[in-house]
């Protein structure tokens, strides 16, 4: 991992001052949409539009070159035509700038023409030290100063790291980060990765105080054994999630033409992450769905897992977790007799999963049922319903909320208390009880499927940090 990474980036992701070079009051273009998106996010630096014919871009005062910005810049943003880069780069490290993002496109992914545009202004660029993402991507979000250099709306400030190959991905990962409640510390459009690889991101991010989670979506590897290396060390401190596009041969063919990536071999790829400790996933929803649980839940110590799900539920997260390699192990003989009492009487003596047989149990109750499970101590983590919100005996509507909130204070308690992941699925929830478990970080998913692969994500990773 190099040393002075960090000091390398973060003149991109926590600058002080940016010149955005292409600047427009035009939004139909690029030049014009970041201006906009960089004024309508929370970042306080100083911003510079470059445009050589306007003297005012949304009410800022525009330079009509680099050069002639009084202050220092910290970054630069490039919305201009492919030809111009070399130029403008030259200006760029004749002003002293130390990081670039190239939204540009028309390089390496058009043929050689654009290849050769692409080398020259990489050797430029690192002949001055400048270090730059992209080009042909969509920009940058970083939480640490709430710059959000890109197409898609401000994210929400979270733990998710996204290093990207798709804009459009970035976009499905803001929407799922902000309907999850978890957000992106960063997200990284990378593009062609001209100068900076995936490697570099891993070697940055794994440093990142406001990421605890890294998520990948990948076309093509460049520099291969730097990436090996890089996710080996990191994939020990940090989780790290990819996806790879162009695992077929069209979706290879694709992948040519969007970034200039080789697919490569999906085979060689594969091995790849599992000797780094990198969790590869078939779906791009599958990303977000482990992410959530790997930042909001401890990581269990095992793979033996206890299930609260009525009838058919039951079973589904039974084969769903069998199919993952998860174990669902039967209750002893005790255990049984001690949940048993927990339940009505008409229920099923539990052997695992837990059947409440539909009968009418109240908060307290279910939690009471999960909190018996987690003390267990040959069960490492638990995947339930969220408790109903259901407190019959109260006399009041006060006392039932009250006694709601009280019995969801102890379900939420229960990660902590025991060190054991909870996941939940939702049947019929509130938004109030949406709400309170939001907060509280307790992962809710929508089917079986999605809970048990978030409980493999955590399973997964436990082995992955503990194996030599």
């Amino acid at each position: 991992m190099a040393k002075d990474i960090v000091e390398q980036l973060d003149p991109i992701f926590k600058p002080k001052s940016i010149a955005i070079i292409g600047a427009s009051n035009n939004l139909a273009k690029w030049g014009g949409r970041i201006v906009n998106q960089v004024l309508s996010s929370d970042y306080r630096g100083r911003i510079y539009p470059v445009n050589p014919t306007e003297t005012k871009i949304s009410g800022l005062t525009a330079y009509p070159d680099v050069l002639e910005i009084p202050d220092p810049v910290d970054l630069a943003i490039f919305t201009v035509r492919a030809a111009q880069m070399p130029g403008v780069m030259r200006k760029c490290i004749k002003k002293g700038i130390k990081g670039g993002v190239i939204i540009s496109a028309d390089f390496a992914e058009t043929g050689e023409e654009g290849k050769a545009l692409e080398e020259e202004t990489t050797r430029i660029a690192r002949s001055g030290g400048l270090r730059f993402v992209g080009p042909n991507g969509n920009g940058i979000w970083t939480s640490a100063v709430g710059l959000n250099a890109w197409s898609m709306p401000m994210p929400i400030a979270g733990s998710l790291g996204f290093i990207s190959q798709s804009g459009t991905f970035g976009g499905v990962a803001t929407m799922a980060a902000t309907l999850k409640g978890f957000g992106l510390s960063k997200f990284i459009s990378i593009g062609n990765q001209a100068d900076l690889k995936i490697a570099d991101y891993l070697d940055y991010l794994v440093q990142d105080d406001d990421t605890r989670v890294i998520a990948i979506y990948v076309e093509g590897m460049k520099d291969g054994r730097r990436f090996f290396e890089s996710a080996r060390k990191a994939s020990k401190i940090k989780p790290i999630l990819i996806f790879k596009g162009g695992s077929t041969g069209l979706g290879a063919r694709a992948t040519l033409s969007h970034t200039a990536s080789i697919a490569g071999s999906d085979e060689i790829f594969d091995a790849v992450c599992k000797q780094t400790g990198v969790i590869r996933v078939s779906e791009i929803e599958h990303l977000f769905i482990m992410a959530e649980a790997l930042i909001t839940q401890p990581l269990p110590r095992g793979k033996r897992i206890a299930i609260i799900g009525s009838g058919g539920q039951g079973v589904a997260l039974m084969d769903a977790l069998a199919s993952l390699g998860i174990d669902a192990p039967e209750f002893t003989e005790e255990d049984k007799l001690k949940i048993k009492k927990l339940l009505p009487p008409h229920a099923p003596t539990p052997k695992n999963p837990v059947d409440f047989a539909a009968g009418g149990s109240e908060t307290m109750e279910e939690v009471r049922v999960a909190e018996m499970l987690a003390s267990f101590e040959y069960i490492d983590g638990v995947i339930t319903n969220v408790p109903t919100d259901r407190n019959y005996s109260s006399s009041s509507f006060f006392e039932q909320k009250k006694a709601m909130m009280t019995a969801f204070d102890c379900f939420c308690q229960i990660p902590q208390k025991y060190h054991k992941p909870i996941i939940t699925q939702r049947w019929f929830v509130s938004d109030a009880v949406s709400e309170i478990l939001k907060i509280a970080r307790i992962p809710m998913y929508n089917s079986p499927s999605e809970c048990a692969r978030a409980m493999y994500g955590l399973v997964k990773y436990s082995q992955i940090k503990n194996r030599p």
